[in-house]
């Protein structure tokens, strides 16, 4: 039985005004009679009624999550935790997937559709600050770096600086020929951009050359991809003693190619990749990797969607940076 506002009050002996009070946050309740609300709550597991206390609000309760792929784990997992830090919003979330092509960032940016949401968080790949300009003041948070901060409030992590850290990781381990899978093809690809600008950098700084032929663009990065990379750089006779991939699926591919090609890894080849997805942490032989915060990253961002909703939209956007770190396994050790 869904237990009433009524049927709290009268087992709190408190008018329904209270009742709502209390449930609503309000501050002025004297704190015996707010005890004896919560009390009441509780034996009657009472669950607001989130649909009508919205729609009193002009709202739906609804957000959206738009990502490329599903498919690919980091945004797999990435949903699961928006999922979590909207619900304790009272929030329900729909997740689209775009594909990453311009048409269905285009129906996520005007809202999803018919669907009535409150508001966005954008992953967009095709779409640049240009084509999200003018919308109809729909709250978005971006995520991702292929629109640049200033548009609206944006979630990011520091890409350059990561794949630095990993860069100089392996070539701490006495690595000299490292290997980039991944980098971009297209305009569209902005991480693989920074990643690369990362690696770059931390070559020069330890006095080793940019070599060309140790960097393989990709289409996409999938496995399949990640391992096609890895058997071009060995058909090549670049001979690599490092690969990082830039995110964890290519390396798992790489994975499987050298392990067919009956070469060691780490020993003959080190491995890193980026994401510090699930599958890595159980593969032969366990992958190091840049796990970025995904937990945080989630939430800052269903956080920043909050306060647009709480009736801070004409403030400026804000640009916050989730944290990293750099998680070594077996694949580098």
């Amino acid at each position: 039985m869904r237990h009433r506002l009524k049927d709290v009050a009268e087992r709190a002996g408190v008018s329904v005004k209270t009742v709502s009070n209390v449930v609503n946050g309000y501050q002025h309740v004297r704190p015996d009679t707010r005890a004896r609300v919560e009390a009441a709550i509780a034996e009657l597991r009472y669950r607001p009624n989130l649909s009508a206390r919205n729609l009193r609000k002009g709202r739906t309760g609804v957000i959206a999550l738009a990502v490329p792929e599903l498919d690919i784990p980091y945004f797999a997992a990435l949903a699961r935790h928006v999922v979590a830090a909207a619900a304790d919003h009272g929030w329900t979330v729909l997740i689209h997937q775009t594909g990453g092509g311009p048409e269905q960032e285009r129906v996520a940016a005007a809202g999803i559709g018919d669907h009535m949401i409150d508001g966005l968080i954008f992953s967009p790949l095709s779409l640049d600050a240009e084509d999200l300009t003018g919308l109809d003041g729909m709250p978005m948070v971006l995520l991702g770096e292929r629109v640049d901060h200033g548009l609206a409030d944006h979630v990011v992590i520091d890409n350059v600086t990561a794949a630095r850290e990993m860069t100089t990781h392996l070539i701490g381990l006495g690595r000299r020929r490292i290997a980039a899978i991944g980098s971009p093809r297209t305009p569209e690809g902005a991480g693989a951009r920074l990643r690369l600008a990362g690696y770059t950098a931390a070559l020069t700084e330890a006095g080793l050359g940019y070599d060309e032929s140790l960097v393989v663009p990709t289409p996409a990065w999938h496995r399949a991809d990640g391992a096609a990379a890895m058997r071009h750089l060995l058909d090549s006779g670049a001979r690599p003693d490092a690969v990082f991939c830039f995110n964890d699926t290519l390396a798992l591919g790489a994975l499987r190619a050298l392990h067919e090609a009956g070469l060691r890894v780490p020993g003959d080849v080190a491995v890193a990749g980026f994401d510090d997805i699930e599958d890595g942490r159980f593969s032969v032989p366990t992958l190091t990797t840049v796990a970025p915060d995904k937990e945080r990253i989630a939430r800052l961002a269903v956080d920043l969607l909050a306060g647009r909703l709480a009736g801070d939209r004409d403030a400026p956007p804000r640009e916050l940076i989730a944290p990293h770190r750099l998680t070594p396994r077996e694949s580098t050790a």
